[in-house]
């Protein structure tokens, strides 16, 4: 298991490392989003695009909206430093989707540096590596949640959870999904890849 930096945001922005990883091996970022939310509150309006602050705004709730803009913040200030440019420099695209090529792919930046970005609230995780990457992070589902969404898995990843005593099928099902959401955002499809593979 690989072992993450701690990303923090400060008012200032980032002052640490840039990513950098060894073959096969990418590196790894958590981030306390509930931490970083003042921070970037500030910092947001001065980094991020204006679809970036667009689609922040259209969440619902406050907490979802510090998270996303903490996440996206990381990761303009993490490309950055590995570009050598302004966070709010930083160019991001999409690649064509691998499934049926329209303009919706994985999240893309030059230089050769492959990302991928996953938050839910109060927690981000990034990854950067020199190939395709996917990351997922997500909390533990209520047991109602699992017995309705095990039946999208795999027949053996359902088959699998429904052979385990009830109370430890939410935390299980928790790992097989952040797996699968991981290497779908990897392979580029992301969950429009099919949760039954």
């Amino acid at each position: 298991m690989y072992q993450p930096h701690v990303f923090t945001l400060t008012e200032d922005g980032y002052r640490g490392p840039a990513p950098s990883w060894s073959a096969g091996v990418p590196s790894l970022w958590l981030v306390d989003t509930d931490r970083a939310a003042e921070a970037a509150l500030l910092l947001a309006p001065k980094i991020l695009d204006a679809s970036e602050l667009a689609r922040a705004e259209r969440l619902a709730f406050p907490a979802d909206r510090a998270c996303y803009t903490a996440a996206h913040l990381a990761l303009r200030l993490l490309l950055g430093a590995r570009q050598g440019v302004a966070p709010e420099a930083v160019r991001l695209t999409r690649e064509r989707c691998p499934s049926c090529d329209g303009p919706h792919g994985r999240p893309a930046t030059g230089g050769g540096t492959h990302f991928s970005l996953s938050h839910t609230r109060g927690v981000a995780l990034l990854a950067f590596a020199g190939a395709p990457v996917g990351v997922d992070v997500e909390r533990v589902p209520e047991a109602r949640v699992v017995q309705e969404v095990s039946a999208q898995l795999h027949p053996a990843e359902a088959a699998e959870l429904a052979e385990l005593p009830p109370e430890e099928r939410p935390a299980a099902f928790a790992r097989v999904w952040t797996r699968k959401e991981a290497y779908l955002k990897g392979e580029g499809t992301g969950l429009a890849g099919g949760l039954h593979r």
